[in-house]
């Protein structure tokens, strides 16, 4: 069985046959109409989604497939208290597949640890979301053409952002990325993040408060928004915020064939002006969601057939109930699953969550 969950359970080559059929897909949509004809894509949205629940429920109808589930959890045995295990095993009996967005983090974890059949993680708090990342990796594939040799940069809420921290972990495994980090002191990139996905990988990055200053360094540009309900101080996110406005003037001094991305919504942190301007492709981003998600269902189903029955997570390597998850928003914090850790530095003997990353307590 075949589950995704973080960008990192796809190896390169998985992750580059989904892009190479997503462009397929775009090439030749009407061979693709049947493909999951009789199918169930089963959409488990615990917290608001529009673009991803609805690039979903799009993708599998396209496929010719069908679509069930809910898109608020209060209209849901949720309600009554059912935990994510028992929500899946039952949705397991109607469904092929599972499209779960969630806002407790490690949460599409656990139901793959029960599911008996593909899970796919459509975010987790402010943890993961995988399948953004496929859609930025498409996006850049049709943008630039490549995943080597880039320069980006991130902005704005780099702390909280998943769509961020999933992204540059993909971008670890390429050669020639470099990246820059531009947000404010209270929104920088977790530490686990830079240590262990940057520095262990060999992946070069720098610091900056202002995006004017890199510019013109930069193959792409990722905004994001800076969140005043991060800062203790209104007065200093009002000093900060216009730093972390793209606007025309901005772009001055950018390459010609820079990218712009933004995994959407906005909220004023790309003024309406830059729409026009050949560079801002976060609408076409949003389109090439749907296609990367038809690929994606493809080859989960795929590569899922004559799966095993058993426990589909592997808990070899894990240590099971020894510790406790500092992080209030992690599953494992409020449903009944087991405490699972993995070691990620021996020498400092650094244990993660398996389900949120957040360090042992």
């Amino acid at each position: 069985m075949r589950h995704l969950i973080d960008p990192t359970d796809l190896t390169v080559q998985e992750t580059e046959e989904i892009i190479d059929l997503a462009l397929d897909i775009i090439a030749h949509r009407e061979k693709y109409s049947e493909v999951c004809k009789g199918k169930q894509l089963a959409t488990l949205f615990y917290e608001p989604s529009t673009r991803t629940r609805l690039s979903f429920t799009a993708a599998m109808m396209e496929l010719g497939g069908n679509v069930i589930g809910f898109s608020d959890a209060n209209s849901s045995s949720v309600s009554k208290g059912e935990t994510v295990a028992d929500t899946v095993r039952v949705i397991g009996c109607f469904a092929d597949i599972i499209a779960m967005r969630h806002f407790k983090e490690g949460a599409p974890l656990v139901a793959a640890q029960y599911a008996k059949i593909p899970v796919i993680n459509a975010g987790d708090g402010s943890h993961a979301h995988p399948t953004q990342t496929l859609t930025d990796l498409l996006t850049i594939k049709r943008e630039k053409g490549r995943f080597d040799n880039l320069t980006i940069g991130f902005c704005g809420d780099l702390k909280f952002g998943r769509t961020v921290h999933s992204l540059i972990k993909a971008l670890s495994r390429y050669h020639g990325i470099r990246v820059i980090l531009i947000a404010p002191d209270e929104l920088r990139l977790p530490g686990y993040m830079k240590y262990e996905v940057c520095e262990k990988n060999g992946i070069p990055y720098r610091e900056v408060n202002s995006m004017e200053s890199v510019m013109h360094e930069l193959d792409i540009l990722y905004m994001t928004r800076v969140q005043k309900e991060r800062f203790l101080d209104e007065d200093e996110f009002d000093r900060l915020k216009e730093s972390f406005i793209l606007d025309p003037a901005k772009l001055r001094t950018a390459k010609k064939d820079m990218v712009i991305l933004h995994p959407l919504p906005r909220v004023n942190e790309i003024t309406q002006e830059v729409d026009a301007d050949p560079r801002a492709a976060y609408f076409r981003q949003v389109e090439n969601g749907k296609f990367v998600r038809m690929a994606l269902i493809c080859k989960l189903l795929e590569w899922s057939k004559g799966g095993s029955d058993k426990e589909v997570i592997s808990r070899n390597g894990l240590i099971v109930d020894r510790m406790i998850c500092s992080n209030k928003r992690c599953i494992s914090a409020t449903e009944d699953v087991p405490q699972l850790f993995r070691l990620v530095d021996q020498e400092h003997g650094i244990y993660r969550c398996a389900y949120c990353e957040s360090k042992a307590k």
